[in-house]
């Protein structure tokens, strides 16, 4: 056997694109450092078993999954929930009620990737801050009682603030990766699927077959460590709509995914996002879906368990810069406040009205 007497060089074969690698807070130090109430531990219980009874067909209220497109404002949003959490008691009878709080924002090419990323919108790219106010945001908002719901983007990210989330989504330019397919498979709230951003369903149908499997896979541990994760699979999954090249909300489209949930042996859960391709990005024609739903809701259709809203203080959207609107999104265009205060009363009467 004879051995190689090459010299050795000194030229780097690793990291030569790297800036640098800068210390991360772990996951069991943020929970130390901001730990979850018995009131904040009730709502998110109540939230999950609540969803899942409404996903299952086992309560007849509808989902409502609504909230910025994003969260860059964190005063403005504890602002939108505190009025939010007080309409959502009202109208408990009929809706459930999770507020949208996004802080992954994923992106076609660049652009700003939400307030975990860069919380000073301003690129420096302070995540250990970004991290401490996203949990402590979700800890006030929950401490209202109002459940939250979270967009999932980075896999290391749900170690330091599932424990507080309601509810899951994967967007639709993940829902086909194995690497988010098998984080839903162990993360321990009801999670939705888009569909892909062509339309494709069934990027979703086969993301909640590939979710309610076990899969092992390398993730990190709540002391930041690499480590192997072992889960048992998430039953809790379901489709939502968006649109692609077309909406897709219509009682025909909702009758074809149930067809394939049925012919993939999944259940038959479906949820439309009345944003995104379904009212082609424009915040009024957003409205105009939410109330074709709810005629449809009120004339007795039950395929359609929940739906989602972007919405905040203010109508539209802006950009970034030094003298922006509070309240007003910096991604996608949204509802007012007033306008979702008038559609989720629409959308309580239509289940009334369903139910007689």
């Amino acid at each position: 056997m004879s051995t190689s007497t090459a010299p050795l060089i000194d030229t780097p074969l690793d990291d030569t694109r790297i800036g640098r690698i800068a210390p991360l807070i772990s996951p069991a130090l943020l929970k130390h450092d901001q730990p979850v109430t018995g009131d904040v531990a009730g709502t998110v219980l109540r939230g999950r078993d609540e969803v899942t009874r409404i996903l299952d067909g086992d309560d007849d209220r509808l989902l409502v999954v609504v909230g910025p497109c994003s969260v860059h404002d964190p005063d403005a949003a504890l602002d939108y929930a505190h009025r939010l959490a007080a309409r959502a008691e009202e109208l408990s009878g009929e809706l459930c009620v999770v507020m949208r709080t996004y802080f992954e924002k994923p992106r076609t090419t660049v652009g700003w990737k939400g307030l975990i990323n860069d919380p000073g919108l301003d690129g420096t790219f302070d995540v250990n801050r970004g991290l401490r106010t996203a949990r402590r945001l979700l800890l006030d908002i929950s401490a209202l009682g109002l459940p939250v719901g979270c967009e999932f983007l980075d896999p290391i990210t749900p170690q330091f603030i599932a424990d507080v989330v309601t509810w899951g989504a994967i967007g639709a330019r993940t829902a086909e990766s194995q690497v988010h397919r098998q984080l839903v498979s162990g993360l321990s709230m009801p999670v939705g699927i888009k569909n892909a951003t062509d339309g494709d369903v069934r990027a979703a149908v086969d993301g909640m077959r590939a979710a309610a499997a076990s899969h092992v896979f390398m993730g990190v541990n709540n002391d930041g460590l690499a480590g192997l994760v072992t889960t048992t699979g998430n039953p809790d999954t379901h489709v939502i709509l968006r649109g692609g090249a077309r909406p897709n909300y219509s009682a025909a489209d909702v009758e074809a995914v149930r067809e394939s949930l049925r012919a993939a042996g999944m259940p038959e859960r479906v949820v439309v996002d009345a944003s995104h391709g379904n009212s082609g990005k424009d915040h009024v024609r957003q409205a105009g879906v939410v109330r074709e739903l709810a005629e449809r809701i009120g004339a007795g259709e039950q395929a359609v368990t929940g739906l989602m809203m972007e919405s905040f203080l203010e109508a539209g959207r802006q950009e970034l810069g030094p003298d922006m609107v509070r309240g007003q999104s910096v991604t996608d265009a949204c509802l007012s406040w007033g306008t979702t205060d008038e559609l989720l009363g629409t959308l309580a009467d239509a289940v009334r009205t369903g139910r007689r």
